[in-house]
């Protein structure tokens, strides 16, 4: 008995002067946090003007003020064109000096995947690798039918173009509402379309269709409609970039336009640059900012993929995107919410999955702008080891804030980043550390815990001010400004915020799932005195119950789980959280009537009815508390 009160006494001893030890670390910590905890800036560089002056300047002016890293650009916004073309040997040279310089000034640099602020692509990406869209040509029969059909190629850009399908059915009575679907959001602009066809009228002429583009078909009598569908470059150029850097966006849906895109630069400066190259290195981290150049609607995989995830065929119901409704309307929705999801997956693991891995190989962390894509967005931003969000001058885009810190919550993340301060041609170099603080504590507030201020323009001379600028975009925070040598105070309070704000683990009582439709989007929540995190289905399918707590992988955990405001579920989001009830979480929500998508229609709405009637009961009370399993 003595000897177990003596270990205890040693015990409690021992954890006292472990707690004293960590708070007096703490303390220290935050008296002096370390360098990884300073805030970060991007760095424009301006349309080829750069010098090794400017490049040596800039570094030193951050590194004497407490500026931790750079995120580079190099963009088009108005500033003449200077000598050194982006990416061209000259470009490249500069580059390895500036990496030399920044290992020797002590900042760290991530370098953005292409010219530009938008995307993923440049000179080098074919167009055959190019985001790729359907495209058509529609030809109508009436009891005048010719001798010869002949259909001519369907629209192309960039000289690129490769057949799909041909298709002929009777032809509808009413086009009045026929719109082709916008492949940027794979939605329909009138759901009401009157353009019905059934789908086992369409019939498939694929192989009747010979090189010239005559089909080799006898029309049967009456009305027809005949579609030659096939796929092109969608044209869209990686922006806003100089005249040397612009060059195409690549396909999103593709492992190898995603290969190409990588190694077209990110894998040149890593060839360039091996001695400073890795975590813990210089250069550290590649870049995918903001997503602008909207979605894509086909890829040379798409049906075999489609076929794998969805478990059925699209072929018949290509008709939609040329502005039909396949069997009703219902039926049409069903399939575009299928291939939206197949849309959202294809590009997590093809296109961010795979910039992530190669980065990876190359000992680089990846950060990513995790909105505005055809993704689902958290899911998205869990992919990054940095997600960033973004906040203007005013307030504006603060949600991306909450949502990417949701997305490190959950997924695992340590730093949570942020595009700080961005503006319009309204600041004028009004703004200044002291009237823009209240704004960046709202940041922390929302959860991030790394500041890269929007903007440093690259300032390629030593005695000109203000110097270049990077058009109307950004707050003013290079060395050229009048309060610059005033700001290591200002870096000294966000780097000891950040390094606060990294300490332990975020705590919140609610988890919202948002709605099943991709991509998931992230949307605000009324707090009432609880913190909250917000998650897609990828999430939900992770977690765990432990004394009637739901736990994620990374740690995280939450009391409630609150389902979207939807009267429509996939059935495995349902039976998930039957499971999870069961074993003892609280969940919120309102009870579903159907299911979502065509895979295993019509049963999915019978198994979401089953699945629903199990966890609500089937009472015609809607309004409060049933219990289930725990």
């Amino acid at each position: 008995m003595k000897t177990l009160t003596f270990l205890f006494v040693c015990l409690t001893t021992l954890l006292s002067t472990l707690s004293v030890f960590a708070a007096d670390n703490l303390k220290n910590e935050f008296a002096k946090p370390d360098a990884e905890n300073r805030p970060w800036v991007y760095w424009f560089w301006n349309n080829g003007n750069l010098t090794k002056e400017g490049i040596t300047a800039d570094l030193e002016a951050m590194a004497n003020t407490g500026i931790g890293g750079v995120l580079i650009m190099e963009v088009g916004q108005g500033a003449p064109a200077g000598p050194v073309d982006f990416l061209s040997d000259q470009w490249r040279e500069l580059f390895q000096f500036m990496i030399k310089e920044a290992n020797r000034c002590g900042i760290e640099v991530n370098m953005n995947n292409d010219a530009g602020w938008n995307g993923s692509g440049g000179k080098w990406i074919k167009p055959e690798h190019g985001m790729q869209v359907l495209t058509w040509t529609e030809t109508n029969l009436t009891e005048q039918k010719p001798e010869t059909i002949i259909l001519s190629e369907p629209p192309k850009k960039h000289g690129y173009y490769r057949d799909i399908a041909v298709f002929a059915f009777p032809t509808p009575t009413d086009h009045s509402e026929k719109k082709s679907v916008n492949p940027n959001q794979n939605r329909r602009a009138t759901p009401e379309n009157k353009a019905i066809i059934a789908q086992k009228e369409v019939i498939d002429l694929t192989e009747k269709l010979t090189k010239d583009g005559t089909l080799d078909w006898k029309v049967p009598a009456g009305n027809w409609t005949i579609l030659r569908i096939g796929h092109t470059c969608k044209g869209v150029m990686v922006h806003p970039a100089p005249t040397s850097g612009v060059g195409l966006e690549c396909d999103k849906l593709s492992v190898e336009a995603s290969e190409e895109a990588f190694n077209g630069q990110i894998g040149k400066l890593i060839a360039d640059n091996k001695a400073f190259t890795g975590i813990g290195k210089t250069l550290m981290s590649t870049h995918i900012d903001s997503w602008e150049n909207g979605s894509q609607n086909w890829t040379p995989k798409m049906r075999n993929e489609f076929q794998q995830r969805r478990k059925y065929d699209l072929w018949k119901f290509l008709p939609v995107f040329v502005g039909y409704t396949i069997d009703s309307t219902e039926i049409t929705d069903r399939f575009l919410w299928d291939f939206r999801r197949t849309v959202s997956e294809m590009c997590l693991e093809y296109h961010v999955g795979t910039f992530k891995r190669l980065a990876n190989q190359h000992d680089l962390k990846l950060s990513i702008e995790a909105y505005g894509s055809p993704c689902d967005y958290i899911q998205y931003g869990g992919i990054a080891d940095e997600p960033m969000g973004e906040f203007w001058i005013g307030g504006g885009a603060m949600s991306s804030c909450r949502g990417m810190a949701s997305s490190g919550h959950i997924y695992g993340r340590k730093i949570i980043g942020a595009e700080t301060f961005t503006a319009n041609n309204a600041e004028r170099w009004k703004e200044h550390p002291g009237s823009m603080k209240a704004l960046g504590d709202k940041a922390f507030a929302e959860g991030i815990n790394r500041f890269v201020f929007h903007r440093y323009s690259f300032q390629p001379w030593l005695n000109v001010k203000p110097g270049l600028m990077m058009g109307p975009w950004g707050i003013h925070y290079e060395r050229t400004q009048t309060w610059w040598h005033l700001t290591p105070a200002w870096h000294q309070y966000l780097s000891r915020c950040q390094f606060m704000l990294r300490q332990g683990n975020f705590v919140a009582d609610i988890i919202y799932v948002e709605a099943e439709d991709s991509p998931q989007h992230y949307t605000g929540h009324p707090k009432n005195g609880y913190q909250w995190d917000q998650c897609g289905t990828h999430a939900v399918n992770q977690m765990s119950v432990k004394n009637g707590k739901l736990i994620l992988p990374s740690g995280a955990n939450y009391e409630v789980l609150v389902l979207p405001t939807t009267n429509r579920m996939t059935p495995e989001l349902l039976r998930k959280i039957i499971e999870l009830v069961k074993d003892g979480a609280t969940v919120i929500g309102n009870q579903p009537v159907g299911a979502l998508g065509l895979t295993d229609y019509p049963k999915n709405d019978q198994s979401v009815t089953e699945f629903a009637n199990e966890l609500w009961g089937n009472s015609a009370e809607k309004i409060g508390e049933r219990r289930l399993g725990k």
